[in-house]
């Protein structure tokens, strides 16, 4: 894979947020949803593009939002629409709004790992769990939304193939989904 390859971010932020009491993007008074842009923005993508479905709000520069139609769907129809967004791009960098804690470094380590992978597809993990973001190259998309399906975006996917490079990402981030509010949110 070559180097001088466009990655662009796809952030999944459609969901209502039902466990959480209210859509996740605008948790902590939208600082995950910057959070979230800074990391694929300052991790190497050339573009952000937001997801937004249950909540419509403005997104911080220099991502651009796109509307999942059909966001209570699930997740899968969040991911379609992201990809459908990014059709320019070489590698989709794929991250949830609910993981704040997830920055630049962790982005940019994995999508370095992907672009010098045969498969170009590269997953973070944390202490051995699987998590985001996920970066999957182009020539996989059409198969990755092959398996979209309800709530569940690439996981189908990634579980079926023996190519994904598995990046230990524990010494940056916890990489955990938030997903009930605590006070501190």
């Amino acid at each position: 894979m070559s180097k001088s390859s466009v990655p662009a971010g796809v952030l999944l932020a459609a969901g209502a947020g039902t466990r959480y009491g209210m859509p996740k993007i605008l948790a902590a008074q939208g600082a995950w949803l910057r959070s979230a842009v800074a990391a694929l923005a300052g991790g190497g993508c050339a573009d952000v593009v937001v997801v937004l479905g249950a909540a419509i709000v403005d997104v911080p520069a220099p991502a651009r939002a796109v509307i999942a139609d059909d966001w209570r769907q699930g997740m899968g129809i969040s991911l379609h629409t992201g990809l459908a967004a990014i059709s320019h791009a070489d590698y989709a960098v794929i991250l949830t709004v609910d993981t704040p804690d997830i920055g630049a470094d962790v982005v940019a380590r994995v999508l370095a790992a992907a672009r010098s992978s045969q498969s170009g597809i590269a997953r973070a993990t944390y202490d051995g769990r699987p998590g985001h973001p996920v970066v999957i190259a182009r020539a996989h998309w059409p198969a990755l939304d092959e398996s979209l399906h309800g709530d569940e975006g690439a996981r189908r996917f990634l579980a079926a193939r023996t190519d994904v490079v598995a990046v230990d990402c524990a010494d940056l981030a916890t990489g955990r989904d938030v997903d009930t509010a605590t006070p501190s949110d």
